[in-house]
């Protein structure tokens, strides 16, 4: 009965909260009660109940129609979510978190690899070190073109669809309980991060031969926080989706196609950039620079692009 509730909320909110408009809604919720409790008795389950109300008595728009009513706005109405649907998507997220957060942990060992293999062995060593690499870049790969193909059967998410309300409730309760576990990897991510120059910086006021060992540990260290913020962000990006939170509210979902286009663009050149800098002017200890640096100029840019279009947005 709270689905049926839920969808008749969802399906009036494109209509003016006049008298008129509520009566129709609660004559409308009576007949569909009366009929819901008819079906129960008559042995029907609750998914098969709640789907015959609906099919039967869900055209709202068509009964707005006959009344003379139009939408205060265009409106798309979608599927009703159920309790599997959801619990499928969460542990599909978790999976995915897990893959790709393993596929970048991957691509930034093999620069590493790279790295210590060249110092250790020379011309051989970099030409190990470029096959280890090209091999775990190819694993990586896989494991991003896989998680994306299993990630198609939850496409419909990203259009309107209800969520009824006990389930929203359920899904707000297991968010807040996974949100300590997000802060603490966040925390552990962003420290990694901070401490990752230190090794450079200390191998390179032992000794000028061990600094590329300094390069590797520093990598190493950026790769693992990198693990964590890719599964932890999966995470809470499920909970986002399907309670429609922050960046993925209807507002913002074209300005993160356009924000996520530009990361996927800007991360591998400065990637790019840091392996040339540091394999032909051998400036590693200054080419580590274009990942914070990167870090703030991205951060810049989607702060200001958010803001311009949300100005943009309720200009027009």
């Amino acid at each position: 009965m709270e689905t049926i509730i839920s969808y008749l909320d969802n399906m009036f909110a494109a209509f003016p909260r006049t008298s008129q408009i509520l009566k129709l809604k609660e004559e409308l919720l009576t007949t569909m009660e009366e009929k819901y409790f008819e079906l129960k008795r008559e042995g029907k389950s609750e998914n098969e109940a709640v789907g015959i109300v609906i099919s039967e008595f869900g055209n709202v728009e068509e009964l707005m129609r006959e009344v003379g009513v139009a939408p205060e706005a265009e409106h798309t109405f979608g599927p009703v979510l159920s309790m599997p649907e959801t619990e499928q998507y969460l542990a599909h997220k978790k999976r995915v978190g897990l893959l790709v957060g393993l596929g970048v942990m991957l691509c930034i060992t093999g620069a590493s690899l790279l790295i210590a293999l060249s110092n250790l062995l020379s011309d051989v060593g970099m030409m190990v070190g470029m096959i280890t690499m090209f091999l775990l870049v190819a694993a990586a790969v896989g494991l991003f073109i896989y998680s994306g193909m299993q990630s198609e059967a939850f496409k419909y998410l990203q259009s309107d669809f209800i969520l009824p309300g006990d389930l929203r409730a359920s899904l707000q309760r297991q968010r807040q309980a996974f949100m300590p576990t997000y802060t603490f990897a966040i925390i552990v991510g962003v420290g990694l991060c901070v401490l990752s120059p230190v090794l450079l910086f200390a191998t390179m006021l032992a000794s000028d031969d061990i600094t590329t060992y300094g390069v590797v540990g520093m990598l190493l260290m950026i790769a693992a926080a990198a693990f964590l913020f890719v599964y932890a962000g999966n995470m809470k990006q499920s909970f986002s989706v399907l309670l429609k939170l922050g960046e993925y509210s209807k507002v913002n979902q074209e300005q993160n196609k356009v924000i996520g286009a530009v990361a996927a663009f800007i991360w591998p050149l400065a990637t790019v950039v840091f392996l040339l800098g540091g394999f032909l002017f051998k400036a590693w200890h200054v080419s580590w620079l274009v990942f914070p640096v990167t870090a703030l100029l991205f951060g810049a840019f989607s702060a200001v692009y958010s803001i311009t279009k949300g100005s943009a947005g309720k200009s027009g």
